[in-house]
């Protein structure tokens, strides 16, 4: 087995001298930063370890929605990109994360490398993110394709299983990177239908990758699956699975990961806490100790292939309220007729619903409601829909998961 393709990439970035160039970075990062107005006050013209990093306040997804360009540290013309994100739930305003080309350049670089993790020279590979914007997740996933080289099938998020499973086998793609649920969904439409597909390797992002949805590809499709992690924030990058799957190998040449306790504290290797990521080579936008609301844990050890690269184990939503999303995914993803599901919180009552293309197996009330009894609190009610959809994914067409609150309140959970 060889070891994570980022192990050679991130020493020659560092000079093989990891740990003091992430300290030479986070001062220059510190001395960037300040240069914005929110964190001109809030942070020392530098620290003399990491471990100091320890002691700076941490950033809140309320401060970026609040400050807005007060966090930008580069001159508007050097902004090669803003991308907005909706607050789901509120009506405040969207975060705004700022991007200068070599922040965008640096991205490619990692996806280049960490690509190379499952795709071969050669190959094809489907892009199941949007890819119609000039710097946006699907043109450079593109554009580090090209390097490997390797040739893209920019799609899109799934909108009809036909077209896409059509696509797939057309053209003959060994690998795809994509949505999770959505690409469950369409290799279970591919069974239905007798599709031929030749994928080899399927890359998850943008939401938390479940056991059933590992699972599941592997048996439908006979691919090797693999997990990223990353945010808009973190430059869409973050940490990717290598040919162990064995916990996701840290981008850890510009970024520095914490996991910490509900008061901000650094907990042990081990642990379970929040992930809190500090940006080391952003200009337009450096972050510092932000807050992303998920949680994992570092592995402590060298992993299985070799690298002593940390690794996260497979992060996953904070949960908040009585359910737990990855729980009903285990429960109900498995049903070959399912595509997808939604729940909603309403006073006592659970509102479960079912997305049921009619070009899939068929989906019955009782199989659904068998599979999730037991997830439901003591004192609630289920309350069951079937949807009828056609070929098209309908709940999540942003592809944001989350559970509902009726009444206005905060959906539960985040994404990832």
């Amino acid at each position: 087995m060889r070891p994570t393709p980022l192990e050679p990439w991130i020493a020659a970035k560092t000079g093989g001298t990891l740990r003091r160039w992430q300290l030479d970075r986070l001062n220059e990062t510190l001395d960037r930063a300040r240069r914005s107005p929110f964190y001109r006050s809030r942070l020392p013209a530098g620290v003399d370890s990491l471990e100091d990093l320890a002691a700076l306040p941490l950033t809140a997804a309320a401060d970026l929605r609040a400050q807005g360009t007060g966090l930008v540290c580069v001159p508007q013309r050097e902004i090669a990109r803003i991308v907005t994100l909706p607050t789901s739930g509120s009506t405040g305003a969207p975060k705004r994360i700022y991007f200068s080309e070599a922040d965008l350049e640096r991205t490619v670089d990692f996806f280049h490398h960490g690509l190379t993790t499952l795709v071969r020279p050669g190959d094809q590979m489907l892009i199941g993110y949007p890819c119609g914007t000039p710097g946006g997740l699907g043109a450079l996933i593109g554009t580090a394709l090209e390097r490997i080289p390797a040739r893209s099938i920019p799609h899109g998020p799934v909108t009809s299983y036909q077209a896409a499973a059509e696509l797939l086998s057309r053209t003959g793609c060994q690998t795809l990177v994509g949505f999770p649920v959505q690409l469950l969904a369409l290799a279970k439409y591919c069974a239905a239908q007798r599709i031929p597909c030749r994928v080899r390797a399927v890359l998850l992002s943008a939401d938390t990758v479940t056991q059933a949805v590992r699972s599941g590809l592997r048996a439908l499709w006979g691919c090797e699956v693999f997990e990223h992690y990353g945010m808009t924030e973190t430059g869409l990058g973050g940490a990717v699975d290598c040919a162990a799957h064995a916990g996701l190998h840290l981008r850890e040449n510009d970024l520095l990961a914490e996991i910490v306790d509900g008061g901000g504290r650094p907990v042990s290797d081990g642990t379970e806490g929040e992930i809190v990521i500090t940006t080391l080579t952003r200009t337009a936008m450096p972050l510092i100790r932000l807050r992303t609301g998920d949680q994992a844990r570092i592995l402590p050890g060298v992993c299985p292939c070799g690298s002593p690269l940390r690794r996260l184990s497979p992060p996953r939503r904070r949960e908040s309220g009585p359910l737990s999303l990855p729980e009903w995914d285990e429960a109900l993803l498995p049903l070959a007729g399912l595509a997808d599901f939604r729940l909603t919180l309403a006073g006592s009552t659970v509102i479960l619903e079912a997305e049921h293309p009619d070009v899939l197996p068929p989906l019955s009330a009782q199989e659904v409601e068998e599979a999730v009894r037991s997830l439901v609190p003591g004192g609630m009610e289920l309350r069951i829909a079937i949807l009828q959809t056609g070929d098209r994914p309908v709940l999540h067409p942003g592809c944001k998961r989350l559970i509902r609150r009726e009444g206005g309140g905060r959906p539960c959970g985040g994404s990832i």
